[in-house]
């Protein structure tokens, strides 16, 4: 078995992994912060990218998103990153951070992470006729994951014990 390592990596790196490895998305334009998961010889072996929300409801200042996780194959290396990227957030401040899976991706690594299925979420296009776009990603719904707990505007404290531990 490998033993893997949260290492330091740049936002630049991770994006050039991502386009490397991710399976059905390009690499994000940009990000808040990354983290990789090297073996014993420092080979990377996968990279987090952490952002703000893409759907602008889930943006409320005090929630994050995973948008793209990517590895090559290594076990294990998945669950690593979404814990790491979720303790790295929470030192940051952030209070809640969430994370899309496909249908055909069951969500192992989320849930042995500490991550708890929050639903179905999003689907469709996002071209309109007033704005057309061309759709290079899955347009199916997704699963949403989140951890963490929901933050009031007005009171930036913990409102339930939602997952806070990953």
């Amino acid at each position: 078995m490998t033993t893997l390592q949260i290492i330091p990596c740049t936002i630049s790196a991770a994006k050039q992994y991502v386009t490397r490895w991710h399976r059905h998305h390009r690499a994000p334009v940009s990000g808040l912060f990354a983290c990789a998961v090297a073996d014993a010889s420092f080979t990377v072996r996968g990279v987090a990218i952490i952002g703000r929300p893409v759907a602008r409801r889930a943006d409320d200042g005090w929630t994050c998103e995973v948008i793209r996780v990517a590895t090559d194959g290594a076990p294990n290396a998945c669950s690593a990153l979404y814990g790491a990227a979720w303790r790295a957030a929470r030192a940051l401040g952030w209070r809640r951070m969430i994370t899309y899976t496909l249908p055909a991706e069951g969500g192992a690594s989320l849930r042995g992470a500490g991550w708890r299925c929050d639903g179905e979420a999003g689907g469709g296009s996002w071209s309109r006729t007033e704005r057309t776009r061309d759709d290079q990603h899955p347009t199916m719904t997704k699963t949403r994951w989140a951890v963490g707990h929901t933050v009031s505007a007005a009171n930036p404290t913990r409102q339930a014990n939602n997952g806070d531990q990953p």
